[in-house]
């Protein structure tokens, strides 16, 4: 178990720095126009926002100390 917090946190702070620092992105299709048979979609390149990074990057440091700290 404690193994298994280090790794969560560690996993956890990469992926929060990168959306941190604006290099995780998404991308997400939206129907714009439909006419019978016809259907036009827009693909849009969205950025997760930096503080949500921030956030998991925190947490990940808390399951690493966690891990750290825990006995066994």
């Amino acid at each position: 178990m404690r193994m298994g917090l280090i790794i969560a946190g560690i996993l956890l702070i990469a992926v929060g720095a990168a959306a941190f620092t604006g290099n995780l992105n998404f991308s997400k299709d939206k129907e714009v126009l439909k006419v019978g048979d016809f259907s036009a979609t827009v693909k849009q390149e969205k950025t997760v926002p930096q503080w949500i990074g921030g956030i998991g990057a925190l947490v990940g440091l808390g399951l690493v100390a966690a891990g750290a700290m825990r006995k066994g």
